[in-house]
């Protein structure tokens, strides 16, 4: 059960759901970026206080992302 006085926003939430899919593989930083409302940049400067590395996800996806970019 969650306290009453636990307060997260729609964003907070966002952010959490977005990096732990992120970290787990099952999005793309585009994607995850996309989730949140946020450009590739700003999310992957985000990830660090959720202390999930940008580096976490197979060579292939970083180079598509790369091409996307």
């Amino acid at each position: 059960m969650v306290p009453d006085d636990f307060e997260l926003d729609n964003q907070e939430v966002a952010l959490l759901v977005a990096t732990r899919l992120y970290e787990k593989g099952r999005l793309s930083l585009g994607q995850a970026a996309d989730l949140v409302g946020l450009t590739k940049t700003r999310f992957a400067e985000i990830l660090g206080n959720y202390d999930v590395s940008l580096f976490n996800y197979p060579a292939s996806d970083l180079a598509r992302d790369i091409a996307n970019a």
